[in-house]
């Protein structure tokens, strides 16, 4: 699954960051940062709770593009 954060929703309330710390950083200005694009097994649970419980909602997650994954082989 790949997973995203709308920059413009959200408010840096570091959720997404403590829940799955190896997929989110809260930057210096207060936005998320993705530091994975596709996650996996324990790490795609722990973005699906990050996800449920953004304040915010503004974490989503998405299959993958399989036309994408294609044109990068």
């Amino acid at each position: 699954m790949r997973v995203f954060v709308d920059q413009i929703k959200c408010t840096g309330h570091g959720v997404c960051e403590e829940l799955a710390p190896d997929a989110f950083l809260i930057e210096d200005d207060g936005i998320a940062r993705v530091l994975i694009a596709e996650v996996h097994g324990a790490t795609l649970a722990e973005v699906q709770a990050a996800c449920a419980q953004c304040p915010t909602q503004a974490i989503t997650l998405a299959e993958p593009d399989p036309s994408s994954s294609a044109e990068n082989a």
